[in-house]
This record gives C-alpha cells, structure tokens and sequence, in this order.
C-alpha cells in the first residue's frame, strides 16, 4: 500500500530524538557518586528548564507510530513481520552490544533473561512499544469506526488518568522509594480505586499511560485538519506553558525541599526517583506539552534538498540512533565536561552548565546520526542493525 509521506512526522522524529540525548545529557548533572547529586543552584535551575523543555521525547515517538501504523494498513502478520525486522531484530542486538561494553557483562545477561538492561536504562522504551504494538491489531477494527466523539470520550478519560500520580501524592504524600533488582528505585502507589494488594488493576488501569499517545496520534490523523501559524500558537502555547510549570514547578520544589536551600544537594537514587515524579510519561504536564508539541510539528513541511538529502536519512534512521546513541552520549559527556568544568569551577560561570548540555547533545546527535545512516546503507545487513 503506497501512502503519501508524512514530512513532518520525519522532522518530529529527528526533534524527539534530539530532545532525547539533551534529557539524558541534563542526568549527568542530577545523577552523581553512585546516587543522586546537584552540585549548585545553578544546576538544579538549568536541568529544570532543559528537561522540562524536552521531556515530551518518548511520548512523540509513540504518536509517530500511531499516526502511521494505526489502524493497521495490511494483516496482522504482515505487521508483526515488519516489526520483527524494523524493531525487534535491532533492539536484540543493541541490549547485546550494551550487556558487554557497560557494567558486569554476566550479571547483565542474566538481567536480560527478565527485563532490560539495567547498564542500558534507556532500553526500557521498547519493551513499552512492543506493549503498544501488540494492542495495535486488537483496537485496530475499532479505530477505523472510531467518530470524533467517541475518540473525544476517551481521550478524555486518558486525560483525567494523568492527574493520578498527582491524586495519589494528595492522598498519600510523598511515595516510599523502594528499590528493585540492581537497585533501581521505584515509587510505592497508592491505592486508587480497586487497586489493593492482591489487585493491580484498578478501574482506570486499561485506559492509562501509553495508549493514550497511541489515540492521539489517531485523532490528529483523522480530525484535525489544517491550522493557520496564528491558530497554532494560540493553542500550542498556552498549553506547552501550563504543561511545562506543572513539570518544572514539581520538580525544582522536591529539589529544593532536599536540598534545605543548600548546594550540593546529595542522597541515594530515590531522591530523584521523587524529584522526577511531575517528568513521568503519564502525567498531565506531558500529555499537554506533547499535545502542544504535536501541533507546532504539524507545521513543519519543509521538504526540499536539504531534507531529502540530510534530514531525511536521518529521520529513518532514528530509531538506531535511539538505540545506540548512549555509547556515543557516554564517551562525549565527560570529555565536554572535563574541558568546561563543573559546578562553581565551570569556566562559563552560571552558563556553564546549559553550554555543556547542548554541547553534548549535538554533539552526540551529530556523530550518532552520521554512524547510524552510513551503517543503514550498508546492503542486507544494516536494516537489521539500526531497523
């Protein structure tokens, strides 16, 4: 089936991207000695603005997909097919590459038999994908009916999902960290509405995180049209504003709170397992920055020599770059760093820290992007390698 190119989509996808390695560029400077560590007010400033700004990355990819590949254009076989070969193959080889180059390799093969690698933390994106995708043939008979109204309903009821994390620190106050395999801090839930001890699965449990992205992508492919610049930003911003104080406000606060006013704020990993709470992927402050991302992409339609030619390439080769970009992010990091200092010692001063940020970002973005296209044309071998 031969679909018109969606430019836009490619120009979100290299936005995502990008905004992905400055996310994980801003943990160099709130992750630190074996735990969690703010050097300066200057910093716990910096990586509010800059996370905040980017959190919405995971999210716009799984809008990309949606807007794409739901419904299902071709049998379910024919899905899983291409998945196995654009996802799957890839994603099995990288969590390989990772268990070897970073931490203890026996114990992160283990770790494999059973969740992600923990060496790897970003890879836990597409565990969560492949979830979504597994869901796509099942909504798929329904997304084709589905009228604006309906689909209005429940995006909705998705929408009033993101306000639990924020119900449950009302109802409970400040979660208990507890902390998993290889010690990775999760945050204890309150119980909301069915959820107990013996039951997980509360009355809002089918309808929350995720799929929401996923009905997204399917309301602006089907009933949003065509907005003027003006229509876009006078939705697009108010709703980026409110999105981005509810994230930057929570997380600073819990920063702040920590630190009693005083820099280098210091503690285990569950200090920013808490501060992080108004950043995560089902909250309120994300879906509307995403939502506001997704209209101000729309826009981008440029697709003359320059996209064909560099931009393009690029965009298909995304989802290797995701894969991969760490080995590239971790070696770049500390060289920049190294060179413009940290903390009070930083040779720009206040702005020392947003310099080494997107530094470091574009940076890895550029020398990530230019591997990952050249090994794509390598023939036969390079779709299974970067998808």
């Amino acid at each position: 089936m031969n679909m018109k190119r969606e430019v836009w989509i490619d120009w979100l996808r290299i936005v995502a991207c990008l905004f992905v390695m400055m996310t994980h560029c801003c943990e160099c400077f709130y992750f630190g000695d074996g735990g969690t560590l703010i050097l300066t007010r200057a910093d716990a400033f910096w990586v509010t603005l800059l996370n905040t700004f980017t959190r919405a990355c995971v999210p716009l990819f799984v809008v990309a997909s949606s807007y794409l590949q739901f419904p299902l254009h071709y049998s379910t076989g024919a899905f899983f097919r291409k998945r196995l070969v654009r996802v799957l193959i890839p994603f099995v080889l990288w969590s390989l590459v990772y268990a070897l180059a970073w931490g203890n390799p026996v114990q992160n093969f283990k770790d494999l038999l059973l969740n992600f690698n923990y060496s790897a933390g970003h890879l836990w994106f597409v565990y969560m994908l492949l979830g979504v995708y597994l869901l796509m043939p099942l909504l798929s008979p329904w997304a084709e009916k589905a009228g604006r109204r309906e689909l209005q309903f429940f995006i909705g009821i998705w929408l009033f999902t993101t306000l639990i994390p924020y119900i449950r620190y009302w109802a409970g106050g400040p979660a208990q960290v507890i902390y998993g395999p290889s010690g990775i801090p999760n945050l204890a839930r309150y119980p909301l509405w069915g959820v107990a001890s013996w039951n997980a699965y509360g009355t809002f449990y089918y309808l929350s995180g995720f799929i929401g992205y996923l009905f997204l992508g399917l309301y602006f492919r089907k009933f949003v049209g065509e907005l003027s610049w003006k229509k876009t930003l006078a939705i697009a911003l108010p709703l980026f504003a409110a999105g981005f104080a509810i994230g930057a406000q929570g997380f600073y606060r819990r920063v702040w709170a920590d630190a009693g006013g005083t820099f280098p704020v210091s503690g285990p990993l569950g200090y920013a397992a808490n501060w992080e709470t108004t950043w995560f992927n089902d909250t309120l402050g994300l879906a509307l920055m995403t939502i506001a991302w997704i209209l101000v992409l729309r826009k981008f339609n440029y697709a003359g020599p320059a996209y064909r030619k560099v931009f393009l390439p690029v965009s298909q080769a995304s989802y290797g770059m995701y894969l991969s970009h760490m080995l590239v992010l971790g070696s770049v990091a500390p060289l920049i760093c190294g060179w413009l200092k940290r903390g009070t010692e930083g040779v720009l001063g206040f702005w020392t820290t947003p310099v080494e940020v997107l530094l470091t970002a574009l940076v890895s973005f550029t020398v990530t992007a230019a591997a990952c296209v050249l090994i794509q044309r390598i023939p036969r071998v390079g779709k299974y390698i970067v998808g």
